[in-house]
Order: C-alpha cells, then structure tokens, then sequence
C-alpha cells in the first residue's frame, strides 16, 4: 500500500478513536488466519440478527451494505441465514473480557478493521479466537449428513459470526 490512510471514527460506542489503515484492504492476513467469508458476504447472508453495526456503516465501504440484512430497530434472529439467535449479549462478551477497547462491538468489528488494513496489537488474540471456533466445525461434521442445513443451525450461525461458511461441510 502507498499510502496509508486514517479512519477516524464518530459512532454511538466509539467516538474520536482513529486508526490507520496499513495494507491493502482484503490481503496481507497473518497466515494463520483463513476466513472463509468476508464482512460483506457475512452482511449479505444474514448475521447478528441484523442489528450489529446499523449506526456505524459510515465507516466502512457502501457495498457492504448494499443488500446487507439488517434491522435497524431491534435484533431479529430471522434475518440470519440458519433462521437462529447464536449470539450472546453485548454484555456477557465484556463480563468475560472478550471485548478490547479499540473494538467496543467485539470479534465482527475487529476483523471489518482488520479487513480493511488495520493491523494492531489485539490481531493475535482474536486470530486465537477465531481459530478455536473450529470445534463447532468439527461438531457439524462429526453429527450432520454433508449438506444438511437444518442440522446444528445454531453451531453453523456461530460458525458464520466468525467468517466461516458451514454451507461447504
């Protein structure tokens, strides 16, 4: 990348936090880390009940949210693609200190950023979570018929969450 570009961002959970954009968006990943979704496809399929990031679209790329699920009122677990809630409120993510505070909003936040072209210094912390997810991975292969999306909707909703396409196991 030539040029580096700052982000500064003014939404209703961060507001004056600024960032620099270091690569060049959709490459350069740490080479253990694989998603198999980018945040558009995520947005597109349907996750976080399409409430998560509804205040903040500014700060990303328009297309991202061009035909994107969202609801800008309330989480609705219908709009994501297994039809399921996977996810756990806001709160309990920082009970657990799973929330760094560069990325208020949590992983989803973290790897938009990331994919953006930020690098910092929480990449490999959430690397680590997102490669633990593959236990779920392991779950659906191990009790579901290749295929079957009906079978542990709520695991493959949670895989989406973290970038992974359970639609291809």
């Amino acid at each position: 990348m030539d040029e580096r570009r700052t982000v500064v961002v003014d939404d209703l959970m961060q507001k004056g936090y600024a960032y620099v954009l270091t690569e060049p968006a959709g490459r350069n990943f740490h080479p253990e880390f694989r998603p198999q979704l980018t945040p558009r496809e995520m947005l597109l399929l349907g996750v976080f009940g399409g409430k998560y990031m509804t205040d903040c679209a500014g700060e990303f790329p328009e297309d991202w949210f061009e035909r994107a699920k969202l609801n800008r009122e309330r989480h609705s677990p219908e709009l994501n693609l297994f039809g399921v809630n996977a996810s756990q409120p806001l709160a309990e993510w920082r009970r657990k200190g799973w929330i760094h505070p560069d990325d208020p909003r949590g992983w989803f936040q973290w790897y938009c950023r990331y994919y953006l072209g930020r690098r910092g210094p929480d990449d490999l912390r959430q690397i680590k979570r997102w490669k633990a997810m593959t236990r779920h991975i392991a779950q659906i292969r191990a009790h579901c018929t290749n295929g079957d999306m009906t079978c542990r909707r709520r695991q493959r909703q949670a895989l989406l969450h973290w970038a992974y396409d359970s639609r291809n196991f």
